[in-house]
């Protein structure tokens, strides 16, 4: 198959951003042994849970890494070129999202960290409203807060209405906070954030935007979608290193105590004649940044929103709009696969897919794709419990993630698989993918399975 089969036979791959080449990332030559006997490269098809490193950003990691330095405050030069790197890093990501004038771009550990920081800082009082469909990084930080959870909606015009239904029906003056994705982990959908931004806005609350999954994919603007934060991490953004960021309005941030006491957040600490201890505390981003930080990682997230940056966004999205639809097209013809949908088969999404195949246990199905295939893929309830069990209509007291432990190879799954694919995924590995479905739902499994630990495993003897 040719890696733009319905380009125009005058068009050339650089006219055309589809044909676009994958853009180069760490592990892409990597093999791995098959339990049928030889090896193939690796299909890394995981990237909604962590995409591979860029090579770029690897690269500027690696030259950066001699000069490496504490950061604030060290007289030394490599700390001096340490902290400009550091707060650099901060200004690109900044340009990266848009960032209205008076924004600050806190640097956390990965979005569920970025979101608990957020919580922690909400006004006394704040009712928070949530999509059940949310990842548990934006369901579950909410636990000092009045949380009202939302029913999946099953249109993007039903998600405005229903949230404008809840916040018309809040019924008290006072802070309010909506929290919702950009990009669903599941079902790689795009919500409405701008209509869902001014309804949020027209209730009297804020809206925070859980922007893992789209970030990667598509450009953010804070500014454009009139969003007051966005959440990401790193290691979904091509990043490794374990960093991720919150940006957005400063006054919840300024107001509030420290997410994080210590130093790096404190200007000022003295002895009260009581024997206590006065604390003045930043207002800058630091306020929420205490201890060492991780240089690295977010020099890496950086390096990242450069490069996707001068990548073009138009010719990665159209590349992946491409993946997508071979994707949905070779699962179409195996009758047995389900992809699950919230919007409908025709609802714009992200390279982001979750199936189910009649008559397979999910665990076994991605073992097998892992093991006589070589590629990986992910199966489970992805940290999305509510929302999973409501496109596969499962009891909500049905086992968890990766299935009940009694589960064996050939029975009815209580979990979902899910592809996932982006800048980097060269067309080979989604090819290999939709031939490994259909022959494995022809044909079935080459190997032996056992539960493992609630999981599937090859059985080895």
């Amino acid at each position: 198959m040719s890696a733009c089969p319905n380009a125009a036979a005058t068009t050339t791959p650089s006219d055309d951003p589809a044909c676009a080449d994958p853009l180069p990332v760490l592990g892409r030559e990597v093999t791995v042994p098959l339990v049928t006997g030889g090896e193939v490269t690796y299909a890394a098809l995981d990237y909604a849970a962590s995409a591979p490193a860029l090579q770029r950003v690897w690269d500027d990691v690696a030259a950066y890494a001699p000069y490496y330095g504490s950061v604030h405050r060290g007289a030394g030069y490599l700390s001096q070129l340490s902290t400009d790197l550091f707060e650099n890093s901060r200004r690109t990501v900044a340009e990266f999202l848009g960032c209205r004038p008076d924004d600050q771009v806190v640097f956390t550990r990965s979005t569920t960290d970025s979101l608990n920081l957020l919580a922690a800082v909400v006004p006394a009082e704040c009712e928070v409203f949530v999509f059940e469909t949310e990842h548990h990084a934006s369901l579950l930080p909410w636990r000092d807060a009045r949380v009202t959870y939302l029913n999946a909606p099953r249109t993007p015009g039903e998600a405005v209405a229903t949230l404008e239904r809840a916040l018309a029906g809040r019924g008290a003056e006072g802070p309010a906070l909506v929290c919702v994705t950009g990009a669903s982990n599941v079902t790689g959908e795009l919500w409405p954030v701008r209509e869902l931004a001014a309804a949020a806005h027209a209730g009297g609350a804020r809206i925070v935007l859980d922007a893992a999954q789209l970030a990667p994919h598509h450009p953010v603007d804070i500014a454009g979608l009139d969003v007051d934060w966005v959440a990401f991490s790193g290691h979904k953004l091509y990043a490794p290193f374990g960093s991720g960021v919150l940006a957005g309005r400063a006054d919840w941030l300024q107001g509030a105590e420290p997410y994080l006491a210590g130093g790096g957040a404190s200007r000022k600490v003295a002895r009260r004649a009581d024997g206590g201890v006065d604390v003045d505390w930043h207002t800058t981003a630091a306020r929420h940044e205490a201890g060492s930080p991780n240089v690295i990682g977010v020099y890496a997230i950086a390096s990242a929103c450069k490069a996707l940056t001068d990548a073009g966004f138009d010719a990665l999205v159209a590349r992946e709009h491409r993946l997508v639809a071979r994707v949905r097209e070779g699962l179409a013809g195996v009758p047995e696969v389900k992809v699950l949908s919230l919007f409908g088969e025709d609802a714009p999404r992200v390279g982001v897919l979750s199936f189910v195949v009649e008559g397979w246990n999910s665990s076994h199905f991605a073992a097998a794709l892992s093991a006589e295939y070589g590629i990986g893929v992910r199966d489970g309830l992805f940290c999305a419990h509510p929302l999973v069990r409501t496109l596969l209509g499962s009891d909500p007291q049905d086992p968890g993630e990766c299935g009940a432990p009694e589960a064996e190879p050939g029975e009815r799954s209580l979990n979902a698989i899910r592809v996932s694919f982006g800048a980097g995924t060269p067309d080979e590995h989604v090819d290999r993918f939709v031939r490994a479905v259909r022959e494995l739902v022809t044909d079935g499994a080459r190997w032996n399975y056992r539960t493992e630990d609630g999981r599937c495993v090859p059985d080895r003897g």
